[in-house]
């Protein structure tokens, strides 16, 4: 797999956790900022983040199993659930930041993680940035996409996994008003070129808990009941609007769960927001990472 290092100019590190190889970027010194990504994405989503940012502080941005430059298990070797999300991130601090405090920023998939990983940890979170995410059910008011549903199905997961035009046809769906240069789009779907490299993003959708049962409910559950501890904690919500999974209706459970948050709507933009209003949002952050806490 080759990656432009003109976008992403960094060296990865890996770590194993029992058996399986996790790549993640640790990039320059100071306080920790963990960036953690969702579906379909990895590290690279975060560059411009990591470009920003490395100068003041310590960046560490992990690719989850089976994704970016990660190992790719099989099932028989993996589980693919919430659950082991979390614990990889939390194997991964504890061997690599065990201490000191922590400023998350997140996005998809990537939030419900590492907010799980938080609750466990609330003493080191410092701040939050969450970008067209969840931490906690789909709201009542929220259908579930169709598109989702379609992916999520054992069958239908096919297309998605084994075509690569279906793939190309979903990222283009991440962005509003911006067309990804093919070096962009290159770095979004070249590590999930073909049937098992794409096994993680087919699994993160069908491990959307909708239901008591569903294997990742009980911990949606604890997370979603759970952070109330960080009401007031700094936090950023950056927010594409035309995202139609992430959609307003998760940003209002954000508000009504975080009323201290410091809001900011992009009305023309979608769910990849850092490649819709890059330099806009990353100097949002840059200045948002740079404020004192307040005593």
């Amino acid at each position: 797999m080759v990656i432009d290092k003109t976008l992403y100019p960094f060296t990865g590190r890996r770590i194993d956790l029992g058996g399986v190889a996790m790549h993640y970027l640790d990039e320059g010194k100071g306080e920790t900022v963990l960036m953690v990504h969702g579906n379909p994405t990895w590290s690279f989503y975060f560059r411009e983040v990591v470009k920003a940012l490395s100068p003041t502080h310590r960046c560490i941005v992990p690719d989850h199993i089976g994704m970016g430059l990660s190992d790719r298990p099989a099932d028989k070797r993996y589980a693919y659930t919430l659950k082991r999300r979390v614990d990889d991130l939390d194997a991964l601090m504890e061997r690599v930041a065990p201490t000191g405090p922590v400023t998350l920023i997140v996005h998809d998939w990537g939030g419900m993680i590492a907010m799980s990983w938080a609750v466990r940890h609330p003493e080191r979170i410092k701040a939050i940035v969450a970008l067209n995410t969840s931490c906690f059910r789909l709201p009542a008011e929220k259908k579930f996409p169709k598109g989702l549903e379609i992916m999520r199905g054992a069958l239908t997961g096919i297309p998605l996994r084994a075509l690569g035009f279906a793939r190309s046809v979903v990222l283009r769906t991440c962005t509003a008003k911006k067309t990804l240069s093919p070096e962009e789009r290159a770095g979004y779907l070249e590590p999930y070129d073909g049937w098992t490299a794409s096994r993680a993003v087919h699994r993160f959708v069908q491990d959307i808990p909708l239901a008591p049962g569903d294997p990742a409910w009980d911990v949606v559950v604890d997370t979603e009941s759970k952070v109330g501890a960080f009401k007031d904690v700094p936090m950023l919500l950056p927010w594409g609007l035309k995202d139609w999974v992430f959609d307003e209706a998760f940003l209002n459970g954000w508000i009504e769960r975080f009323p201290k948050a410091t809001v900011k709507r992009f009305p023309d933009c979608g769910h990849f927001l850092l490649e819709d209003a890059g330099e806009e949002v990353v100097a949002l952050i840059k200045d948002f990472v740079a404020r004192p806490v307040p005593a």
